[in-house]
């Protein structure tokens, strides 16, 4: 799907008439992120899941690119596949590009799940960290960020336990090219902070987090709950940044119960 100039790689599945999902993966990944969550999802609702752009299959577009781009992408979508309204998830960037969207577009959101994100915006450490991010990513390419970012964004339990969610991280990180992953660094230090916006959050909101989360752990995603009116929060036994690979049992769970009380559209 060419959107904003951008050359996207759409999956779409369900049927139409479904409550649309729309599906944001994190950093450094790609859709493959969302396989288990797509599975459970497309035999009742409409489930759209892409590439964000510089992952994946997706092309990173000529030049540098800021974050706001990320959420004129997601808007791109929705307006090309003519979604008026849908259900966002989004996971860590894909939360942050989520949260975003709905401070922007409120009325192209009917509900929020965010799960192992957190609202705040880069302070100095981590904008020194994703620096560091760039260095590695010159010297090593795709390959050495891969091995470098497994350590934090699996728990310690998959990173010696679960040899397939290893290799599927891997070989997603692998197979962004080093100028999306570049791009996506610079991008999110330049992120907004949402969180002032939270308490005027009028949609369903569920917050999911792993319990061994190193990057946004917990304690984030009990503050964004502490600040969105009703919102809803699910803790993740033992699973880590990656909640929905770790345990896809648990996570669809939480999903597809949240999902099954939203309110009828009107």
């Amino acid at each position: 799907m060419r959107v904003n100039g951008v050359d996207l790689e759409v999956r779409t599945s369900g049927p139409e008439a479904g409550v649309p999902v729309v599906l944001l993966h994190g950093f450094p990944l790609g859709l493959e992120l969302w396989e288990p969550q797509i599975a459970a999802l497309e035999g009742r609702y409409r489930v759209v899941a892409y590439d964000a752009r510089g992952h994946g299959k997706s092309g990173p577009g000529e030049g540098p690119f800021a974050f706001e781009d990320y959420v004129d992408d997601l808007l791109g979508v929705l307006d090309t596949l003519i979604i008026e309204r849908a259900v966002v998830v989004g996971l860590s960037m894909g939360g942050y590009v989520a949260l975003r969207f709905a401070e922007r577009e409120a009325k192209r959101v009917r509900a929020l799940v965010l799960a192992d994100t957190k609202s705040d915006a880069d302070g100095d450490a981590a904008k020194l960290k994703r620096a560091g991010g760039l260095r590695l990513l010159r010297a090593g390419g795709s390959k050495a960020f891969a091995e470098s970012s497994l350590r934090t964004l699996l728990s310690h339990e998959a990173l010696q336990g679960r040899p397939e969610v290893v290799a599927k991280v891997r070989g997603m990180i692998e197979a962004c090219p080093a100028a999306g992953i570049g791009g996506a660094l610079v991008a999110m230090a330049g992120r907004t902070d949402t969180t002032g916006w939270l308490e005027k959050i009028a949609v369903p909101v569920l917050v999911l987090a792993g319990e061994k989360d190193a990057l946004t752990p917990p304690s984030d995603a009990k503050a964004m709950v502490a600040r969105i009116p009703g919102s809803r929060y699910v803790e993740i036994p033992r699973a880590g940044h990656l909640s929905n690979l770790e345990d896809p049992a648990a996570f669809n769970e939480a999903l597809l119960g949240f999902l099954a009380g939203l309110p009828a559209t009107k």
